[in-house]
């Protein structure tokens, strides 16, 4: 038998001579050492019917499907966009190829996340019905998208113009404050009375922004409603969140024709029986298309919980932040390994990263409460652009996952944690992660054929065949 070894950039690929009809993947590569960054490697991956018995093999099983996947992205906030309107339009323009088109090196970012009003990654606080402190406007006659026209709504239509069907979620961070019961940006609820008015409020936000030539696909009921201490924030416990939405979002989106998910919780993995309490009510289930999360509290296993408990309701991975200054290796291992892989593997259909751009203060945020060591997917000052940890999580899945795809089975591995897609135009993709200390030498079997190859420690792999 004659073997041949090639090696590059931290990988081994074995191939076989002989008249075995050989299948090749593509390999792109991001080393924890940052010697390979997002770098599609010269020599593909080649399959054959030899296989070293004592490695570790990762086992792809395109017979068994789970869900479908909708996408991989992040959180446009109202600052990300300010800092890319602040760009030449030339520089603009190149950098939205990069980030959204598909071709070349360029990434495919797939699904985007946008807040209702201010997030606190806004350089203000603001919702689209500000008025003077006393007066309310229940027929909604003062609402404007207001600073968003400046720059969310802008960077969306150029960013359409790369991707027109970007998938699109949108969150709101608080109600206006005549809304609420302590008259605050931060903290307090939404009074009882104005629970109509405030699905109208949301309602009129989809339509307005669908007037705007943006479709909203899926909207959370409230960003964090445990965490009222952020900066704009307001609190909204499951049996509120469960009458809100029976009651008033879900019969105010029927009545308008509205087609926009409506998505519950959007909050961390610690508490999964606040969506499991909600989708138990029928009345608001009725209206549910799913249950959001993030993970600052809780195992990413959360999500199984909830998928065993309504199984016929579908799960989103909305928001994860990277600290300031970052540190590459373990920001990247621990992102690909509990979100694109740990997430999708628990059934969720979107990986959301927060948040797309901060400038080199990691400005702009909001005062009393605002995240003030956000780091973006990239790094923006003036035209200068730095890629990020995040950028290369992104990157890794968004290009090849396409909307539409759907996860199939492989086996868990300890050392190498791994998941598995079949895209729309039939091709199978593989992203796995070294998360030992040492290079880790495994097989790749599919089908039958199997590949031998490497990576160096705390490394990550896409494979495409």
């Amino acid at each position: 038998m004659n073997t041949r070894y090639l090696i590059t950039a931290g990988l081994i690929l074995c191939a076989t001579a002989g008249s075995y009809a050989q299948k090749k993947a593509e390999v792109w590569l991001t080393n924890a050492d940052r010697s390979a960054m997002f770098q599609k490697q010269a020599q593909p991956l080649i399959f054959s019917k030899a296989v070293d018995k004592g490695e570790t093999t990762v086992t792809v099983n395109d017979k068994e499907k789970y869900q479908s996947i909708d996408g991989f992205g992040f959180t446009l906030t109202g600052g990300s966009a300010q800092l890319m309107m602040k760009m030449s339009p030339q520089s603009r323009k190149a950098l939205i190829k990069e980030l959204f088109a598909t071709d070349g090196n360029n990434i495919g970012i797939s699904y985007l996340r946008l807040s209702v009003g201010a997030s606190d990654l806004n350089d203000h606080v603001f919702s689209y019905d500000d008025i003077p402190a006393g007066q309310t406007d229940l027929k909604l006659e003062k609402f404007d998208l207001g600073p968003d026209k400046e720059n969310v709504v802008p960077v969306l239509k150029e960013i359409l113009a790369v991707n027109p069907k970007i998938g699109i979620l949108a969150s709101p961070w608080s109600a206006p404050v005549w809304m609420k019961d302590n008259g605050d940006t931060r903290g307090g609820s939404l009074k009882p009375e104005c629970f109509e008015v405030y699905a109208r409020y949301l309602a009129k936000y989809v339509q307005v922004m669908k007037a705007n030539g943006i479709t909203v696909d899926a909207m959370t009921v409230q960003n964090e409603p445990l965490h009222p201490g952020n900066n704009p924030s307001m609190l909204m416990l499951a049996p509120d969140q469960a009458k809100f939405v029976k009651t008033a979002l879900g019969p105010v989106f029927r009545k308008a024709g509205i087609k926009t998910k409506i998505i519950i919780y959007d909050h961390n993995c610690d508490k999964p029986e606040y969506p499991i309490s909600i989708l138990d009510d029928p009345e608001a289930k009725k209206y549910i298309d799913g249950s959001a999360f993030h993970l600052y509290g809780g195992k990413i296993d959360a999500l199984s919980k909830v998928h065993d408990a309504h199984p016929d309701k579908n799960l989103y991975f909305t928001e994860q932040w990277m600290g300031a200054p970052g540190n590459f290796a373990r920001d990247v291992r621990d992102h690909i390994t509990k979100l694109t892989i740990g997430a999708t593997r628990n059934w969720s259909r979107t990986v959301i990263e927060w948040n797309l751009a901060a400038d080199p203060n990691n400005d702009p945020h909001t005062d009393r409460g605002g995240c003030t060591s956000c780091l973006g997917g990239i790094t923006l000052y003036q035209d200068s652009v730095t890629r990020n940890p995040a950028y290369y999580v992104v990157a890794h899945a968004a290009k090849f996952v396409r909307p539409g795809s759907v996860r199939i089975a492989t086996n868990s591995s300890d050392d190498v944690p791994n998941v598995a897609f079949r895209t729309p135009e039939g091709k199978t993709v593989l992203i796995a992660i070294n998360k030992t200390d040492a290079d880790k030498t495994f097989n790749i079997n599919y089908n039958g054929s199997v590949a031998t190859t490497m990576l160096k420690a705390g490394s990550v792999a896409t494979y495409v065949w």
